[in-house]
């Protein structure tokens, strides 16, 4: 296995894409963030937060955050060239009352804090409904150079309607990448951008997103805010071509199997395991010929389950040895591989091995790094649902 491996690595280093650094730690993109949210305040009531028992609750949670911010001298030159309204500049004026509010309600105002104050650090979590809403879906704003996009979303919708793309539902970790396509809110997404990528407190990478929607606005949430968005959207969905094109080369170097297709498959069968499993166990496969052909007789053949499939996701493969890459992708994705005996026609018992359970965006994930060559030096974790440096 080291030999194929060592062999596809060297074969996929041409595709391999410089390393990204991100320009912000999470601490300071949880600092902008915070912060926007007291500018937005601002926006709406004309005034900086203030506090007071009288006070709405979140008011006086921003105006406690914006104590923080004003007191801290590497905040306020982190923020110092957003502050369009002078926020910065008032004097610290919390009250008794608001120093004794409890830590849940502090929550959100002290997100994001050095961790030498007195009170620790805490995660990002929303008291209310309200401020739930107010995290996932950031305001939107009209899009000045909306002219440029039109044109993309008139091509899904052509797309759409020829079948050439198509919406498939969105996975609770699916992973959100600039040039995505999306239904959200009823609303067709665009992400334009992926900005100041960095590690949430959660351990998983985030952005800043430019998302242009085809109502003609656009918003700057975050990547997580846009998934859990999606997630709870009984109708959103991801928009996406079955078929991207050849993963590889164009040329057939000499050894290599001159054509292919790396298939997913999910399961149509009644079994109760499978059946409410469905959406995450996948057959990965590859095949030199049709993939119609190849399933036909699904319901008969104890590989495909005895049960009939349907086709998720196909990649087309050029110039690479496709045997080695399901070989690969097996080994990578090995702890969840489903140990599954069906009885074929003849009643002798068969072990299916291409079978696993795992959420969509990894195997997604996965054709990623083949594409950048970072594929051999990955294994699936089962307890995060995701692709980790091996």
């Amino acid at each position: 296995m080291s030999e194929d491996l060592d062999a596809l690595a060297a074969e996929l280093s041409d595709f391999a894409e410089p390393e990204k650094k991100t320009s912000k730690s999470a601490r300071d993109e949880r600092i902008i963030a915070g912060f926007e949210e007291i500018q937005r305040f601002y926006d709406q009531h004309g005034r900086a937060p203030q506090h007071g028992e009288n006070r709405d609750i979140f008011e006086r949670l921003y105006a406690v955050r914006l104590d923080r911010l004003r007191a801290q001298e590497d905040c306020r030159a982190l923020l110092s060239p957003l502050d369009t309204h002078g926020l910065l500049d008032g004097a610290v004026v919390s009250t008794a009352a608001d120093q004794d509010l409890s830590e849940d309600e502090l929550l959100e105002a002290l997100e994001g804090m050095s961790p030498s104050e007195d009170i620790r650090d805490l995660k990002h979590v929303r008291a209310t409904a309200e401020v739930k809403a107010a995290e996932e879906i950031a305001n939107r704003a009209r899009c000045e150079d909306f002219d440029k996009f039109k044109p993309l979303f008139k091509q899904v919708q052509e797309e759409l309607k020829a079948g050439e793309r198509q919406p498939f539902t969105f996975e609770k970790y699916t992973e959100i990448n600039q040039g995505d396509f999306f239904i959200v809110d009823g609303v067709i997404a665009y992400v334009a951008e992926v900005n100041n990528p960095f590690v949430n407190d959660d351990g998983r990478q985030d952005a800043r997103l430019r998302l242009i929607y085809s109502s003609g606005a656009e918003s700057n949430l975050l990547m997580r805010s846009l998934q859990k968005a999606l997630w709870k959207d009984e109708s959103g969905r991801r928009l996406v071509k079955p078929d991207p094109g050849p993963l590889f080369r164009d040329t057939i170097e000499e050894g290599d199997e001159q054509s292919g297709t790396l298939y997913v498959l999910r399961s149509l069968s009644t079994v109760p395991f499978i059946a409410e499993n469905r959406s995450v166990i996948h057959k990965i496969g590859v095949t030199g010929g049709q993939i119609q052909t190849r399933i036909a007789n699904a319901a008969l053949d104890p590989t495909f389950l005895l049960a009939d499939v349907e086709i998720v996701a196909t990649y087309k493969l050029a110039g690479i040895n496709r045997t080695k890459i399901e070989k690969l992708l097996h080994r990578i994705f090995s702890r969840a591989q489903l140990e599954l005996t069906i009885k074929d026609r003849f009643g002798n018992p068969v072990k299916p091995r291409e079978w696993f359970m795992l959420p969509l965006k990894v195997i997604d994930d996965a054709v990623v790094r083949i594409r950048d060559g970072s594929i051999t030096r990955v294994m699936y974790d089962p307890e995060t649902a995701c692709l980790v440096e091996d």
